[in-house]
C-alpha cells in the first residue's frame, strides 16, 4: 500500500477572491483540474456564500470554532464542532454565517461517485468498498493498517489509492483527548458518470 501523508501547516493558504477567509487544499486526486476528488481545510472569517461547485458532491465538519449556520433554499442548517459531517449538493453554494467567530472546516469534495466523511472512533475498525481513501486528524496519534502503521502528527491527511480492503484503526496519542479526527473514503460511480 502506498501512502501520502500532508501535513497541513506545511500547505500555503490560498485566500479567497471575497475576502472572507483562506483555504489550504491538501489534496487532489489524481493532481490537476480534472480530479475527483479534492480534499481542503478552510478558514472561514467573515459571513458570505460558498463557492458553487456544479457535479460535486461536497462533505463539510466544523474542526474548530463555534460553527456555522448554513443557510439553503429550503432550510438552515446549523453545524458545529463534533457534529456529524453534511453532505450536500456543491451546485447549492449555500450562505454561510458564523455564529461566533471564525470557525475552521475541513471539506471532501467529490466528482463520478460518491463519498464518505465520518468521525473516527478509537479502536473501532474500519473499512468498506473504496477505490480510495484517507484519514485527515487534529489529534497526533498511530494509524494502522494491513500490517503497516504511520505515527501522525496533528493537523495531517493520510491518503491511499490502492482501494484494498485492510480494516484500518487510529489510536490517539495517550495526551490527546477527545480524538479528533474523520475517515475519507471515495466510490466511483458504477457507470463512470453521474
Amino acid at each position: 500500500m502506498t501512502v501520502t501523508i500532508v501535513h497541513a501547516p506545511n500547505i500555503a493558504p490560498q485566500p479567497w477572491r471575497n475576502g472572507g477567509g483562506q483555504t489550504r487544499e491538501l489534496l487532489t486526486w489524481p493532481p490537476g483540474p480534472d480530479w475527483l476528488v479534492r480534499i481542503s481545510r478552510a478558514d472561514i472569517e467573515s459571513d458570505g456564500p460558498f463557492s458553487a461547485f456544479p457535479g460535486v458532491e461536497r462533505w463539510f465538519s466544523v474542526l474548530e470554532g463555534a460553527g456555522v449556520a448554513l443557510q439553503f433554499a429550503e432550510e438552515e442548517r446549523i453545524l458545529k464542532s463534533g457534529d456529524v459531517p453534511l453532505v450536500f449538493d456543491g451546485s447549492t453554494a449555500p450562505g454561510c454565517r458564523l455564529l461566533n467567530g471564525p470557525t475552521q472546516d475541513l471539506n471532501l469534495m467529490i466528482r463520478q461517485g460518491s463519498g464518505v466523511m465520518q468521525p473516527v472512533q478509537t479502536q473501532t475498525a474500519w473499512s468498506g468498498p473504496f477505490s480510495a481513501r484517507g484519514l485527515y486528524t487534529l489529534s497526533a496519534g498511530e494509524w494502522q493498517a494491513g500490517g503497516q502503521s504511520r505515527t501522525l502528527p496533528a493537523h495531517t491527511l493520510l491518503w491511499t489509492v490502492d482501494g484494498n480492503a485492510d480494516e484500518w484503526t487510529f489510536r490517539p496519542a495517550a495526551t490527546q483527548h477527545p480524538l479528533r479526527a474523520w475517515w475519507l473514503g471515495y466510490m466511483p460511480s458504477q457507470n463512470g458518470a453521474d
